[in-house]
């Protein structure tokens, strides 16, 4: 997974954290005496992923070879034309251990568990899968575990997606006794759904943005068919946080510097901030050299824009300060009646806040 406002150092270490969450996975299912590990869809970002990474993927799940590892296409890496379950390296490459459910067919997992798998044919299908991989079921002696991917209905923000995974119809068949667990990927939050215990989303192993209410998790599950009992485990390096900081006062920049120096793990740590409030021009050239020394430590600061209102306006200490004279008074006294207000505010109070550094440093 690619993400815009990682440096190329700290992308590359968020990718190989990608793929050190699977041994993290492997090792916790061998402590926990599990049968097996499912991954409920977008193991891989796309069906373009390069071999490198693929075969690194491989190697790691290669490496637990009493544990089998259930692999179901999700719409990031559908079961289409040009899926990577059928490229010539996956093939050659996939060890013993690692079975991709690529059909709508029950899966023997280990004696007396069987899986229902309901894969992406393609990006775009047009009916509920699971409901599709469900309909034929009949009430047998095994534990049944569904493998599907995909929105819930009674939480997709479109009522009318044809693609959502009825609830209804899941937790009627979970009553019967014809479904003892329903595995779901596709939301990275881990998410217990409806009221039966039995249907969960895991959630992404790896936290992948800000939006994500509780990621990094993987399910220990211990099923029959009369008891559940499902533990949320962490297994996630990674943190993504989002902050609204006000910013009208030294203290308030303070507090901020503060913060961020206290937080643990920076290098695994993606801060966006939403800074609103009024400063000085000295107040912003702080704040500018501030963030860029975080920046530094932190995998990434990124300013979100959106939500930022930070005026910028140089009181009579920032002129003094400057202690300019002629073409650069001229352009200083223009900069000022720019950053007031306009299309070029922003730009102007950050070339003030810069100009202020340049003073600074040459004092």
């Amino acid at each position: 997974m690619v993400r815009h406002f990682l440096s190329q150092e700290a992308q590359a270490r968020f990718s190989a954290a990608r793929l050190d969450v699977i041994e993290e996975m492997g090792r916790l299912a061998v402590e926990e005496r599990c049968q097996f590990v499912v991954v409920c869809g977008d193991v891989f970002e796309s069906n373009q992923v390069q071999r490198q990474l693929l075969v690194r993927a491989l190697e790691k799940m290669a490496a637990f070879p009493e544990m089998g590892f259930f692999l179901l296409p999700g719409n990031h890496d559908p079961v289409n034309a040009s899926s990577v379950y059928e490229s010539p390296t996956f093939r050659q490459r996939c060890p013993d251990n690692v079975r991709v459910l690529r059909e709508f067919e029950v899966v023997e997992a280990v004696p007396g568990v069987e899986l229902v798998p309901a894969p992406w044919p393609n990006k775009h299908p047009t009916t509920d899968l699971v409901e599709a991989a469900c309909a034929g079921l009949e009430a047998g002696s095994a534990l049944r575990i569904v493998v599907g991917h995909g929105a819930m209905d009674s939480m997709s923000p479109d009522p009318g997606d044809r693609r959502a995974i009825g609830l209804r119809g899941v937790e009627e068949r979970v009553s019967a006794g014809l479904v003892h667990y329903v595995a779901l990927g596709d939301r990275h939050s881990t998410t217990n759904v409806g009221s039966t215990g039995r249907i969960h989303y895991s959630g992404a192993p790896e936290p992948t943005d800000y939006d994500e209410t509780d990621p990094g998790n993987v399910l220990v599950v211990d099923l029959t068919a009369d008891r559940v009992e499902v533990e949320i485990r962490h297994v996630g390096k990674w943190r993504f946080l989002q902050r609204n900081w006000p910013v009208s006062s030294d203290q308030d920049i303070d507090a901020l510097e503060e913060w961020l120096s206290g937080e643990e793990a920076k290098e695994r740590t993606v801060v966006r901030l939403s800074l609103v409030g009024q400063v000085s021009v000295a107040q912003k050239a702080r704040l500018d050299d501030l963030l860029e020394h975080h920046a530094d430590l932190f995998g990434a600061i990124e300013m979100w824009e959106r939500q930022s209102d930070l005026v910028v306006i140089p009181d009579e200490t920032d002129v003094d300060h400057f202690g300019l004279s002629g073409f650069a008074s001229d352009a200083l006294s223009e900069l000022r009646s720019m950053a007031e207000g306009g299309e070029s505010a922003p730009a102007a109070r950050d070339a003030l806040a810069l100009l202020y550094r340049l003073v600074e440093a040459r004092s």
